[in-house]
């Protein structure tokens, strides 16, 4: 090979003569694919036996940490109570008191649910460059002023994904020129739109490799992904209700994601490789799920034993934590610190819930005595 034939040769997919015509051997992918189904089916099977008011807080929980994932991926932490308080004020669930509204927060939360309460309905444009403006709503991504609501211009030149220090950055992958946007993005939206007879969670991993692929805007291009591909998985579970997180499962395994995504935007339009890793992904967040569940159907059952016992605002709340799992030793100190109580105050409330038989002390030594629920009530 010459030069000039090597200057020729497509450095990325979207350069191939046949883009976007991507491909995969849905024979490698077959037992995955019957894998991913049946663990949906199990968890779907679970979800039956339950009541919708038990649906609706494990979709709550499903949700909080879908819209706290899918940010943390690009290195946006969100504050998960806003986040739970958001979902929770669209959702109808009631989960006490309800934090003051956060515009960024809440951005997330509507493009995430309009993605998979509306699964049904076309994607568009208009559709896709609302998800954008709610991500952005004071118009800048981090510091840097961007096209909200529409597609890049590549005003300051070519749109690429680099790491690494100034002086030695690395570009993982440069994306179609802006002047290609428009027809790159009709052709995406027409196969979207089009019913093309892949399985729908094929169709969720091709959509998602496709639509980073082409890149369309300045920033929040893998949350609007994502978000796509949760849509097609809604469409495939045939519910509004979301019971697991995929960008939850991407965020633990991260390094892997990006790196499939690298070799799969330099291959060769094949995208078995992404989507057998797509598949393995999504079979991660569906086996989480049940721990989810798990956990939703424990709380209900703490709350229907101790449903007729008086407490007060303070006990409520953190038993709500021990019962979600609270992180480290419970102390009366840490209740106070949680509280914002007085230190006689947490003693008291503790003191109260171990004469009830909610709580005991535990038996592991410490400079402090620490609290438990009885029998286990812990998730």
């Amino acid at each position: 090979m010459n030069s000039g034939e090597y200057r020729r040769a497509p450095r990325y997919i979207w350069q191939a003569p046949e883009w976007p015509a991507l491909h995969y051997d849905l024979s490698a992918l077959a037992a995955p694919l019957a894998e991913v189904s049946h663990a949906q089916g199990v968890l779907l099977g679970r979800l039956s036996d339950v009541g919708m008011a038990l649906q609706e807080r494990a979709s709550l929980v499903a949700l909080t940490d879908d819209v706290v994932k899918t940010s943390a991926i690009e290195g946006e932490q969100l504050d998960e109570l806003s986040v739970r308080s958001s979902v929770a004020r669209r959702l109808g669930v009631d989960i006490g008191a309800l934090l003051p509204a956060n515009r960024h927060v809440d951005g997330v939360v509507d493009m995430v649910l309009d993605a998979t309460q509306r699964h049904q309905e076309p994607l568009t444009v208009e559709r896709l460059f609302g998800w954008h403006a709610a991500l952005f709503p004071t118009g800048f991504g981090s510091l840097t002023r961007i096209r909200v609501g529409n597609w890049r211009n590549d005003a300051s030149g070519p749109m690429q994904v680099v790491s690494g220090p100034v002086q030695r950055q690395r570009v993982h992958f440069e994306a179609p020129p802006a002047e290609r946007l428009p027809a790159e993005m009709d052709d995406f939206l027409a196969w979207a739109n089009a019913a093309t007879g892949e399985p729908a969670v094929i169709k969720a991993g091709l959509a998602h490799l496709w639509l980073v692929t082409v890149h369309p805007f300045d920033d929040g291009n893998g949350r609007i992904a994502r978000a796509v591909g949760d849509l097609f998985l809604a469409r495939g579970d045939g519910s509004p209700l979301r019971f697991y997180s995929l960008s939850a499962q991407i965020q633990r395994e991260r390094k892997r994601y990006y790196e499939v995504l690298e070799r799969t935007q330099r291959g060769d339009l094949d995208a078995t490789e992404w989507l057998s890793w797509f598949l393995a992904t999504l079979l991660g967040a569906v086996e989480s799920a049940h721990q989810t569940l798990d956990s939703v159907l424990l709380k209900a059952r703490f709350w229907q034993r101790w449903a007729q016992t008086p407490m007060n605002e303070r006990q409520v709340t953190m038993l709500n934590c021990v019962v979600d799992g609270f992180e480290g030793r419970l102390t009366s100190g840490q209740w106070a610190k949680l509280t914002k109580s007085s230190p006689d105050t947490a003693l008291r409330d503790l003191q109260q819930l171990l004469a009830l038989g909610v709580l005991r002390k535990t038996e592991a030594g410490g400079r402090s005595t620490a609290y438990e629920l009885v029998h286990g009530e812990r998730s």
